[in-house]
């Protein structure tokens, strides 16, 4: 995995500097510690047992050198591939590992299941090649993380398809791709004044596929001072890279404000939202939109922004079909970098697999003055806090792609441009094209209307015109605020018949 540093501080936040494994400390590499039993039950058993008692966190101990190592050096650390576990296995998979050191002090257990049964991982020295004379990487320094590779675009290249690495982080990409947004396993107190607490995979457990499974699968074991939890990922790379997610969290505290299936993305600019930027390209972001598919059966696409304040916003539902941090813009030209290829970052769809009742999606935007940090987090919450004592599970299917699984066959949101109107500075212009499935079927001569509503200042309705370069329509109104500061805006593009679109849904802010 290519490291930016955005990718590494964003975890070293929250838990004073992390969390670390079990109070199991791991044996020693040099060590032979006897195998364990393990089934699909054996993590759960854990998590529920661990979260009868207080959280106690492990101490953290690294040389100073390792410890207070800069971001250069961590990333110049490399993993020597030959030592890749299931090399030479004849296996669709194999697995390299992290150190521990820089903002990654945690010792993570990771553990190789064959047949029923786990054994350690043990980390070695010879694991790693040190370019930096002044760092040394020991049989005791111990992992931080994994990384997962597959021969996703060429046969018989082993690539990267999976990372997880820091907090509860993870991350994952579809053939053709580039890393760009994140999950975690749980996310608690996000935009609060508390200050969120990040959760930690402290263990992981591979199981070995075999041979001929084009899938693999690794369970891990979530904790911090208000819950723990066990996942247990089916990942299966490919066009769309899936993962299946089955998960149990057992809180230790009462949870109000927490949040199932997180995303984390970054959003810096775009189009509709470029005030104070300064900057050559015409857009940088990992996602540009929240896309929500209710239970009720609305698409609601929410174009993301870059706030001048926090912004927190709520989407209550009941049994949702899906939602995720979308990246619809798929050519050069849209970005115009050659290094970071936003082009080329994942979607990432998340489907609840049975009913998740009432709760809500969370959108949070965090202002940010450059694209170094992660400033959107989205996911969903269940409409009553999660108790103490109680358990909790949730299952659900994570699409990292190019869309989600199923694009909708209304008219989708192409562009959103938001900007002065000329002569007239107590006035906003909004531009918005519309483009797919209708407009291959409906005669071009058919009239549009736009649906608009707007909670704060009045809307009108200028024009609604062919926007021939995407075979669709451009739509242009204007929002005259008022003394308003914020205003909730919901439009639809309709024909006689009704409404033929998505619906954009947009919060204004001064």
């Amino acid at each position: 995995m290519k490291l930016y540093r955005r990718d590494l501080i964003k975890t070293g936040v929250g838990l004073g500097a992390g969390l670390a494994l079990s109070r199991h400390n791991a044996p020693s590499a040099q060590a032979a510690p006897a195998p364990h039993h393990f089934d699909d039950s054996t993590v759960r058993d854990l998590a529920q047992q661990l979260s009868q008692s207080a959280f106690s966190p492990p101490a953290q101990d690294l040389p100073d050198v390792l410890s207070h190592m800069t971001f250069d050096q961590f990333s110049s650390i490399t993993y020597n591939p030959d030592k890749a576990l299931w090399k030479g296995d004849n296996l669709a998979f194999d697995v390299e590992f992290f150190p521990r050191g820089y903002l990654f002090k945690p010792r993570i257990e990771i553990f190789e299941v064959i047949e029923g049964s786990a054994r350690p991982v043990p980390c070695t020295a010879d694991l790693f090649s040190v370019k930096d004379p002044s760092l040394t990487i020991t049989n005791n320094t111990g992992f931080s993380g994994l990384r997962l590779r597959y021969a996703l675009n060429q046969p018989g290249v082993m690539e990267e398809c999976a990372v997880f690495l820091g907090a509860s982080y993870f991350r994952a990409l579809a053939k053709g791709q580039v890393y760009g947004l994140s999950a975690r396993g749980f996310a608690k107190d996000t935009g609060t004044p508390t200050g969120e607490e990040f959760p930690l995979f402290r263990s992981f457990w591979l199981e070995k596929p075999a041979p001929g499974n084009d899938f693999v699968v690794i369970h891990a074991l979530m904790d911090s001072p208000s819950l723990t939890g066990a996942f247990r990922f089916t990942i299966r790379p490919g066009e769309t890279t899936i993962f299946d997610v089955q998960s149990s969290l057992f809180p230790r505290k009462n949870i109000a404000d927490g949040g199932v299936a997180p995303l984390t993305g970054m959003y810096y600019f775009d189009a509709n939202d470029r005030s104070g930027i300064n900057d050559w390209r015409p857009a940088a972001h990992d996602s540009e939109a929240l896309q929500i598919w209710t239970g009720a059966g609305q698409n609601i696409y929410r174009p993301l922004t870059n706030p001048t304040d926090l912004q927190l916003s709520s989407f209550s539902d009941t049994g949702p079909y899906g939602y995720g941090l979308m990246q619809r813009k798929r050519a050069f030209a849209d970005y115009n970098d050659l290094a970071l290829h936003y082009e080329k970052r994942p979607s990432l769809w998340i489907e609840p697999v049975g009913n998740w009742g009432e709760g809500s999606v969370n959108l949070v935007e965090i202002p940010t003055p450059s694209e170094v940090n992660d400033n959107i987090v989205s996911f969903w919450r269940p409409q009553h806090p999660l108790k103490a004592g109680q358990t909790y599970n949730f299952t659900y299917r994570m699409y990292w792609g190019w869309d989600t699984p199923w694009p909708t066959h209304l008219a989708r949101i192409h562009d959103t441009r938001v900007g002065a109107v000329t002569d007239h500075p107590e006035k906003i212009q909004f531009v918005i094209d519309f483009s797919g499935e209708p407009f291959l079927s409906l005669p071009k001569d058919t009239p549009y209307h736009l649906i608009a509503h707007s909670s704060a200042g009045e809307i009108k309705t200028t024009a609604i015109m062919p926007n021939p370069d995407i075979n669709g329509m451009r739509a242009f109104f204007e929002l005259t605020p008022g003394t308003a500061k914020l205003s909730e805006l919901q439009v639809q593009l309709a024909t006689a018949q009704g409404p033929i679109s998505e619906t954009w849904f947009y919060r204004w802010t001064i």
